[in-house]
């Protein structure tokens, strides 16, 4: 089986195991798992061939955002990334179209349940639970949906501590963490409901919300909607872009993470941002491999402090590099990317092949709007929060769901408060991207112990300051975007480095032996485990070798951080930063690298099979209804309702001088995602079918 064994964070127990059919193979799962995490799990990547051209389909977004992992469960074509798998349950890969179960009984009907609310909040993530807290506070009754198992939303998938103030969104504390802080404080609220595996399909003109919960449809009026659905990930046009093995970075993580799943030994990274470098890191805890990061800029736009943090571990970041191809037949086997001109513009004979079985895409997000142009369509009052306003960190996503929970109760009269000036600042700073970067500088004291901080990025942060007993470490003006500095007699208790969520401050102590001091680093990867009077790689700031040193010893404290404390020669002691635990040859290049196919074949639209070929041609063409193409094309007609290919399209009539304002867009379907129609008549007889 495929499951993590190890890991540095997460709990990894055996559960209930559940037996279960595959194409007639007997198989075994975690009891409640999902499908797709089962199959994998069971080293099954592909789950079905296309019935355009008999290409192999795989998980994609494990969002429920695509259908690419769509199967055949008891009889029913299913998201394979959002149904449970059951005992028992008969499980069919999806070759050309399914055959449909035949219907002997009649229907039983049962009339569709209305719910009143004043609120209700699509969406339970960091903002949709912040705001529901507040909401609580001034006895506001709402309903709250989420469509997976546990609240949480991305939280549940970040092993990671975060950034921030410890008092305004727990800085330093793990985002699973953090989901449970926040599940639990809604579970004294009186005036609400909590629906989870239930989805919010549309707002309807007569101000009713259609909710899908537990396959049984519902409705539900409210006097206001808050937004909190989140965003989706933003997909890439290349060779080999649909092989499978080409995941989005939240996928990864989903199956890494909340499944402990390993669908990957080699995985390389497209994109820079917090998030790619982010899912490195927790690939690194799960003992995968990270090939390499691939940012198509001169710099990587996520916190330099990740950045550092996975050079530093040994992993390679390519900056102005972007990918040429997806290799292999059936999965990826390899990636090929290459440098990029000051116009993005690939440079010939810079390409280089490196062998992968993932590659993890994590090029931005798009926010999930869809409920606030129909709520706004509908005359209905409509707010939204986190990233289904704005793209941002988790920590702004939660303070800022604590606005608008304040906003929402003013706007029901419950109380007249304004918004504190300093919420609104607080919730500026917070989105803020990085500012600044400092001249590192290595401090001339070598006596006694002190904290060394490697963090010289202007980024919202600062648990350091808060945990530090003595207060020698302080930010100037207490600006929450400055850049820590200590001074004073530090007392070595090391509470700076177990919550620094960079893992970026060391301490050195010369007080046992002035020559020969002792150096503690902080550290997170039990699948690489280190052992006292083993020898390491430590390395500085940037990921330089300085030297192999013997560890003196292993250190583990309550919030699962390491400390390996490292005897080091005086002269390079003030310089460690960390230790390199990847090899460099895991990232070793092809010989010759793969030249991938034409532009033309490449796959934009995923449902449908479109590719880029056949989309540019009806461009040139003039073709600027986005409806009219798909009429022509099938591109944005498939399952996910041009959730994944609307961009991609959009790019080419950019790439072809089109302005994009005067291009017709796409017609959304009344509904989120794809629903039986049984389920509309809560068709008591299909019950028995999942």
């Amino acid at each position: 089986m495929k499951r993590v064994k190890v890991h540095p964070i997460l709990e990894t127990e055996k559960k209930k195991e559940i037996k279960f059919y595959w194409n007639g193979k007997k198989l075994i799962a975690n009891d409640c798992e999902m499908i797709a995490s089962a199959l994998i799990a069971n080293g099954i990547q592909i789950f079905g061939h296309h019935k355009k051209d008999n290409s192999p389909q795989g998980i994609f977004c494990a969002n429920g955002q695509c259908a690419q992992c769509t199967v055949i469960a008891n009889g029913l074509p299913v998201k394979s990334c959002m149904v449970a798998v059951q005992e028992n349950m008969i499980v069919q890969s999806c070759e050309g179209l399914p055959q449909l179960p035949d219907v002997d009984e009649k229907p039983e009907f049962s009339p569709i349940e209305e719910f009143q609310t004043e609120v209700l909040i699509i969406g339970g993530g960091p903002s949709g639970l912040a705001a529901a807290i507040e909401l609580c506070k001034h006895n506001v009754s709402f309903i709250l949906v989420d469509d997976k198992q546990e609240l949480g939303g991305k939280l549940v998938l970040q092993t990671h501590k975060f950034f921030g103030s410890i008092k305004d969104c727990y800085a330093g504390t793990r985002g699973i963490d953090i989901a449970k802080i926040l599940s639990e404080e809604l579970t004294n609220c009186e005036n609400s409901k909590i629906w989870t595996n239930s989805v919010a399909l549309f707002v309807f003109s007569d101000k009713k919300v259609g909710i899908l919960r537990d396959n049984k449809y519902i409705l539900v009026k409210p006097k206001i909607i808050l937004n909190a659905a989140g965003a989706r990930e933003k997909m890439l046009a290349f060779p080999g872009n649909t092989l499978p093995g080409v995941y989005g970075a939240g996928a990864f993580q989903t199956l890494v993470n909340r499944d402990l799943v390993l669908p990957s030994e080699r995985i390389f990274i497209i994109g820079g941002g917090n998030v790619g470098l982010i899912a490195g890191y927790h690939a690194l805890q799960a003992g995968i491999d990270v090939v390499g990061v691939a940012e198509v800029l001169p710099k990587c736009g996520g916190y330099k402090v990740h950045q550092d943090k996975l050079k530093r571990l040994g992993v390679p970041i390519y900056t102005s590099h972007t990918i040429l191809s997806a290799n292999g037949e059936k999965k990826v086997e390899s990636v090929t990317i290459a440098k990029v001109d000051e116009n993005f513009q690939p440079i010939f004979g810079t390409e280089k092949t490196i062998k992968c079985d993932t590659i993890l895409i994590a090029v931005g997000l798009n926010s999930i709007n869809e409920f606030q142009q129909e709520a706004e369509n509908a005359n209905m009052k409509v707010f939204s929060t986190g990233d289904a306003l704005e793209i941002a960190e988790a920590s702004s996503a939660m303070f800022n769901g604590k606005i608008v929970g304040l906003k929402i109760t003013n706007e029901l009269g419950k109380i007249e408060k304004k918004i504190p000036k300093e919420w609104n600042q607080k919730a500026k700073i917070l989105k803020s991207p990085p500012g600044k970067i400092h001249k590192y500088k290595i401090p001339e004291k070598c006596d006694k112990v002190f904290p060394i901080i490697h963090c010289i990025e202007e980024i919202p942060c600062n648990p350091c300051i808060s945990v530090c007993p003595l207060n020698l470490i302080k930010i100037k003006n207490d600006n929450l975007l400055g850049i820590p500095k200590f001074e004073g007699e530090c007392s070595g208790c090391q509470k700076c480095i177990v919550i620094c969520p960079a893992l970026a401050i060391t301490l050195v102590d010369y007080r046992q032996d002035s020559k020969f001091p002792t150096v503690s680093v902080p550290y997170e990867l039990k699948n690489f485990p280190i052992n006292p009077n083993q020898k390491v790689k430590a390395v500085d700031i940037e990921g330089n070798f300085l030297d192999e040193l013997k560890v003196k010893k292993v250190q583990n404290v309550k919030n699962k951080t390491q400390i390996i404390q490292i005897k080091s020669p005086h002269k390079i002691a003030k310089k460690i930063a960390g230790i390199r635990i990847q090899k460099r040859e895991i990232s070793k290049s092809f010989p010759k690298p793969i030249i991938p196919k034409t532009d033309d074949d490449i796959i934009i639209c995923r449902c449908e099979r479109v590719s880029v070929g056949e989309i540019r041609k009806w461009v040139k063409k003039g073709v600027t209804d986005m409806n009219q193409l798909k009429q022509i094309t099938r591109a944005g007609m498939g399952s996910c309702g041009s959730k994944t290919c609307e961009n991609l399209i959009l790019k080419i009539y950019q790439e072809e001088g089109f302005d994009l304002e005067k291009i017709t867009r796409n017609t959304r379907r009344p509904l989120f995602m794809e629903v039986p129609f049984a389920n509309f008549a809560n068709c008591k007889n299909d019950e028995k079918k999942l």
